[in-house]
């Protein structure tokens, strides 16, 4: 049956690259002040990407956990093998390469840092997950987004939240608006929250021109927890018109944060992107003809002086983060490293993939 479905991916594939090779479209892409044609076909594999990723796990789920890479490479063959056959192997190597050193390497090393140090962050209490505890879960989440990535805030945040509404029924939506707000809305405010604001980092923007988006970000909170306010109080009366009740044999509430020490480590983390950004354009960072200095790979592909001094800070915050922290902490988050191997599966797969 796996096999089959495979099968029949790549024979769509295959159909879909000679459609379009015989009957060459072309899409329009801003290129500099004017414009450039894009073949549709090297569009096809980073919207057919798209799709598996939301698509396959609702008709497909296990046979997409088992199968992800093997789709990742298809699609990244499918966009590899017609650019080569165009414009020619060298001209894709390159292509790719600058892709995977310039801009994966550094997003996925970044998001790897976040991950490790909030992950050896806990968060408990034994706060009833109600309708007004619930609001400010979401609207922490949220902010913390922005601070240590939406991944990072959604492993630190997910557990409490889920605990604190065990004793519920009706609780599905809650789910909903944490992948809403703290999973995707919160990260809008720091190229550290979103992969697109720090692509936009890389390529010039300052760090804190995001900040601007405050506003609009308040403006979405607000609506979206008015709306959850709501829903939630309609569930909570129902759950409570059932008889389920929070366990409140204790008196009083707990609230605790294990690993706050972690912080420095985070702290370390947003100064290295930072410092990816200016020392570009520090003249010690320059040759004579004011190029940045780095690693030759291939081609015009050069991994950054500047580049290579982020992920070494990176890595070392996630280090120190792991010798400093007791693994009891990780325990208690039930900390495993599945979330950023889908992550980086995928991610190599859209970085390719949308390059055209």
């Amino acid at each position: 049956m796996e096999v089959t479905i495979l099968k029949k991916l790549t024979t769509l594939l295959c159909a879909l690259c000679l459609v379009f090779f015989i009957c060459p479209v072309n899409v329009w892409a801003a290129e500099g002040t004017g414009t450039a044609a894009v073949p549709v076909w090297l569009c096809l594999p980073f919207a057919g990407l798209l799709l598996c990723i939301a698509v396959m796990p609702l008709v497909k789920g296990e046979w997409w956990d088992a199968h992800k890479p093997h789709v990742v490479i298809l699609w990244i063959l499918a966009m590899m093998i017609p650019f080569s056959v165009v414009y020619g192997v060298g001209e894709m190597a390159e292509t790719v390469l600058d892709c995977a050193v310039n801009d994966y390497v550094t997003f996925i090393i970044l998001l790897f840092g976040l991950f490790c140090v909030s992950g050896n962050i806990t968060m408990e209490g034994d706060f009833a997950g109600s309708p007004r505890v619930n609001v400010g879960l979401l609207a922490l989440g949220t902010i913390l987004a922005s601070c240590i990535g939406t991944t990072g805030a959604s492993m630190l945040m997910v557990r409490p939240v889920l605990k604190m509404n065990s004793w519920r029924r009706r609780k599905a939506h809650v789910m909903i608006f944490f992948i809403f707000m703290v999973s995707n809305m919160g990260g809008i405010l720091t190229p550290i929250g979103d992969p697109p604001l720090l692509m936009g980092f890389m390529r010039g923007v300052p760090f804190f021109w995001s900040l601007h988006l405050f506003p609009v970000l308040l403006f979405n909170m607000v609506i979206l927890l008015f709306v959850f306010y709501h829903v939630d109080k309609r569930m909570y009366r129902k759950d409570i018109a059932e008889g389920r009740k929070p366990d409140i044999s204790r008196p009083g509430t707990q609230f605790r944060i294990d690993g706050l020490h972690n912080i420095l480590f985070l702290l370390m983390i947003v100064g290295a992107v930072i410092l990816s950004g200016v020392l570009p354009g520090m003249n010690a960072f320059q040759d004579s003809a004011g190029n940045v200095l780095g690693i030759h790979i291939f081609r015009d592909v050069t991994l950054s002086l500047p580049s290579v001094i982020e992920i070494v800070i990176i890595l070392a915050a996630a280090a120190l983060s792991f010798k400093t922290t007791p693994k009891e902490i990780r325990t208690r988050n039930h900390f495993t490293w599945g979330a950023i191997q889908e992550v980086a599966v995928l991610f190599i797969g859209i970085f390719i993939t949308m390059q055209p």
